[in-house]
């Protein structure tokens, strides 16, 4: 699925879980919320760090998250990327994991970042650009590097995790949030406390510029040599005229190729401070024992509170916008409409209208586009889309067969969404979602990775990890009229902006030279 990479996947449902699907049905989640409060212990720090560890002894093993409410939307005004730079930072160990002598290597980083700075000081001159000099101080920042990477011993911090059972071993950066994540054997534990507290209290910006140039190869195969990434990418600017969710999530190039280690570290003591963090631990651990430990560990991490959310709103959008890429390549559309938050009252009423639109092969737009029409290999519509703590879009996307084009998509996506407009969908559609949202909620709770990212992530958003078990509740008070209310209000002309890219012979596109218009 082309945006498969920008959500999350489904989590495997485990025999271990001992609550049937009837209980949800039923709606009656209060003696398993209460089960789950007897095995879940949630501590705050005093440096406001978060701890959440719920026991589950059916295997000797543990799994973590790591949730930073921070992520590519916080980067500051002209250093786009520094999130997503700072999860591979994350990697590459601490004053103690990862180097052969630190206080040499402290030393030898401080001449990397004036080596650094002095090249980019020439480099960005506007007038006067001396070239010799240039090529002088990029070979000494070249140098500088070299010396530097003489103490740094490669990978040492995933080596270490790994030779000690850790498996999954994982991170990702958001637009909203960045995670870090395995799983372990339970007698690792007070190991990968200290690693994981390590490497939020005591980081090194090793081999920054290194790590500068992979994000960079990122971006030119997710984005550049890609035209769905491009497109896309033009699609969300073009959406948002205010909002970070306006800018490319991987950084603009220009902008990624200039971020340096100090302005890492400084995006490091603003967001990863203990009020900014929640961790939360499930399996096999026993609390009373453990929590001391974690305690002396997390208790490392930077004081401070969390940083205030981003006050800029995106202003009403009043007149429908387009993108359109001409190239030879597979043509493709998306559209989008824009969205309140996850806060919003609504916010079960946008993902039964998801469900419904684009959930399987008896959704409305698979079976429109696909199956009866013919005319499309993939059709959905998915919500909310770039993030989700902010508002967002709900947005639909179809790929042509051969001889079919983006307009016919649209045509066709439009007609299924005044279907939605005007007449109620069906008791069967509506009550599929809801035991579709059931079976999600269990899938959830089933895998210790899947629950212990869901506890930290409802803590976070919510302050309370407890609404993972009350969104049901959200879920059945979902009507047919919300969603012939809520299709009306938001999937309006104005509120539109589209994006195709419009597949043109070779000819063709050199003549036009291609590109964006």
């Amino acid at each position: 699925m082309p945006f498969s990479w920008f959500r999350k996947g489904s989590l495997a449902l485990l025999a271990a879980l001992t609550v049937s699907c009837s209980a949800f049905a039923q709606n009656d989640l209060s003696s398993y919320l209460q089960g789950f409060e007897k095995t879940t212990t949630v501590k705050v720090l005093p440096n406001g760090l978060t701890l959440i560890i719920s026991e589950r002894h059916e295997a000797p093993v543990f799994s973590y998250t790591t949730f930073i409410d921070a992520g590519d939307v916080d980067d500051p005004s002209g250093e786009s990327g520094l999130a997503h730079m700072f999860e591979h930072l994350a990697f590459k160990g601490t004053t103690q994991i990862g180097t052969t002598d630190y206080a040499a290597e402290k030393v030898a980083l401080e001449k990397v970042e004036a080596a650094n700075n002095a090249y980019e000081a020439e480099f960005l001159k506007p007038i006067g650009r001396d070239e010799a000099k240039l090529k002088q101080l990029h070979q000494a920042f070249l140098d500088a590097q070299t010396a530097a990477d003489k103490y740094v011993i490669p990978n040492q911090f995933t080596e270490v995790a790994e030779a000690n059972g850790a498996h999954g071993l994982n991170a990702e950066t958001s637009l909203d949030d960045t995670q870090y994540f395995w799983s372990m054997p339970e007698n690792r534990l007070a190991l990968w406390a200290w690693m994981e507290s390590g490497r939020l209290a005591d980081v090194v910006p090793r081999e920054f510029y290194k790590e500068r140039d992979v994000v960079l190869e990122e971006r030119r195969m997710r984005v550049d040599s890609n035209p769905i990434g491009r497109l896309v990418e033009q699609f969300v600017a073009t959406a948002y005229v205010a909002h970070n969710y306006g800018r490319s999530a991987i950084g603009w190039p220009s902008e990624v190729s200039q971020i340096n280690a100090t302005e890492a570290m400084a995006f490091h003591r603003k967001y990863y401070v203990g009020g900014n963090v929640v961790v939360a631990i499930v399996g096999d651990v026993d609390t009373k024992t453990a929590l001391p430990m974690l305690e002396k560990y997390f208790g490392r991490v930077p004081a401070g509170p969390k940083p205030e959310e981003m006050t800029t709103v995106e202003p009403r959008q009043f007149a429908e916008k387009s993108v359109v890429i001409r190239e030879q390549t597979q043509p493709f559309y998306i559209e989008g409409y824009h969205r309140p938050s996850y806060r919003d009252p609504d916010d079960a009423v946008y993902d039964a209208i998801s469900d419904i639109m684009s959930n399987g092969r008896v959704s409305r737009l698979y079976r429109s586009l696909v199956e009866q029409q013919q005319i499309a290999a993939e059709a959905e519509g998915f919500s909310p889309f770039p993030g989700e703590k902010y508002p967002s879009l709900f947005a639909f996307y179809a790929v042509p067969l051969p001889g079919h084009t983006p307009d016919e998509m649209r045509d066709a996506i439009h007609k299924e969404i005044e279907k939605l407009k005007t007449a109620d969908v069906t008791d069967a559609e509506l009550e599929m979602y809801k035991t579709r949202a059931r079976a999600d909620i269990l899938r959830s709770l089933a895998d210790n990775q899947g629950l212990a990212g869901s506890l930290a992530e409802y803590q976070t958003r919510y302050g309370d990890w407890r609404q993972l078990f009350l969104q049901l509740d959200r879920v059945d008070k979902v009507t047919k009229a919300d969603i012939r209310r809520v299709a009306n209000k938001v999937f309006v002309a104005s509120n539109r902006t589209s994006a195709e890219i419009d597949s043109e012979p070779p000819a063709a596109t050199a003549s036009k030279n291609g590109g964006a218009q």
